[in-house]
């Protein structure tokens, strides 16, 4: 993995973006934001999942109103998450005409391409600036290649024809994604907006273009970076998008904050996409939330039913304790758990991992070996060997991780 790319650190409420701080994690709310009690209720359960950072719409005059009770409910819950307020169209008139919201909001989310059309546009952008700097607070400069300001495209085509050696229409988009946001941002700092308040988006939803914009982005500019798939999808396709799109990137130190945007199956709650960008930094090496089970995918070999089962109760398990775990274990987020179904791969994971075990086999002989940090532990017998194996688990979190 390259060593991670350098930017100007930017703090948002109590959590630092870029700099040496760790890549942060965050989501957007699909609540309506007047409605505070709902809105309140999905903010607080993407906290408890690991959301650093949460964003939401502030569309309409009654949002905005909205926002300052939701921040006040939220800390009356001694929830203090940084807010972010996702400004599309109107947000100069809704952060001039209500500045409770504009002081209520830890970072407002720009989009260059549909800030104001025409004459209107540069002075709508400086009117939100203006606010900012009022208000001391960080700005996204979030560019969608959904929405890119048509002028700036239209130019940049115009030019690109005139060329001796004119690019493809793929190339002048990903330019004009990337000079929207820099020009924006080179704006924002001439009218006193340091740079240290400024983080730079530029979404696409196809992962080579994703790939190509960033890379080019990073070698440009030292502003820190929101990185994300947009209009990722739904189900496992969403997943697999987002995460090898931004697992390049985070392999070449690219991104400073990621958001996995996911298309919620219905019924769902929004707490996945924060799992799943925990997850994306996990597997990588890059930071730890939880600890991680190493299990086989099972084969002809495994008594599959048990063998399915406890590995998914001992993954609840992990996740239910988790949270009184981290309050009094430090270290304890970089745990491995293996639960491996037969004699072929079993001994050799569970030796691998902090705690493991090997269950056994069609046609094995009926034990289950455990392995505590490579070595045999003891062996499990009989009817409750799930409840004896999280107990082991459990004490070796309290032996081994400080208080």
């Amino acid at each position: 993995m390259q060593p991670r790319r350098k930017c100007i650190p930017v703090k948002v409420g109590n959590v630092t973006i870029g700099g040496d701080a760790p890549v942060a994690v965050q989501c957007m709310t699909d609540t309506d934001t007047v409605d505070v009690k709902a809105t309140v209720r999905q903010i607080i359960e993407c906290v408890n999942a690991g959301s650093e950072l949460v964003r939401f719409t502030v569309n309409t005059e009654e949002a905005a109103q909205s926002v300052a009770k939701i921040r006040d409910l939220l800390h009356a819950q001694n929830c203090t998450v940084p807010l972010i307020g996702d400004f599309h169209y109107n947000g100069h008139v809704l952060l001039t005409k209500y500045p409770d919201c504009a002081q209520a909001l830890d970072k407002y989310r720009i989009n260059p391409g549909n800030v104001g059309f025409g004459d209107k546009r540069d002075k709508q952008f400086a009117t939100m600036i203006e606010v900012a700097l009022e208000q001391n607070k960080p700005v996204r400069i979030g560019v969608n290649w959904g929405s890119l300001d048509k002028t700036l495209v239209a130019q940049l085509m115009d030019e690109n024809a005139k060329s001796s050696d004119p690019k493809s229409a793929k190339e002048m988009t990903q330019e004009a994604l990337i000079l929207s946001a820099l020009n924006s941002a080179k704006f924002a700092e001439s009218m006193g907006l340091g740079a240290d308040k400024i983080i730079i988006s530029c979404k696409v939803s196809a992962v080579q273009d994703l790939v190509s914009v960033y890379s080019e982005l990073a070698r440009r500019c030292e502003y820190a970076l929101h990185l994300g798939l947009t209009e990722a999808g739904m189900g496992s396709k969403s997943i697999v998008a987002s995460s090898i799109a931004m697992g390049i990137l985070l392999q070449q130190g690219i991104g400073d904050t990621i958001r996995t945007s996911l298309t919620p199956e219905p019924g769902a709650k929004r707490i996945k996409e924060v799992i799943v960008s925990q997850e994306i930094l996990q597997t990588m090496g890059i930071r730890f939330f939880n600890p991680m089970v190493t299990a086989c995918p099972g084969c002809g070999r495994t008594t599959s039913v048990f063998f399915r089962e406890l590995a998914q109760d001992v993954q609840a398990f992990l996740l239910e304790q988790m949270p009184q775990w981290k309050a009094k274990y430090h270290g304890v987020e970089n745990m491995t758990v293996a639960v491996m179904g037969c004699i072929v791969n079993g001994p050799g994971e569970s030796k691998h991992a902090n705690i493991g075990i090997s269950l056994p086999g069609t046609g094995e002989e009926p034990s289950a070996p455990i392995f505590v940090d490579g070595k045999k532990f003891k062996t499990l017998r009989g009817d409750n060997i799930s409840n004896e194996f999280k107990a082991i688990i459990n004490d070796y979190v309290v032996n081994n991780y400080a208080q």
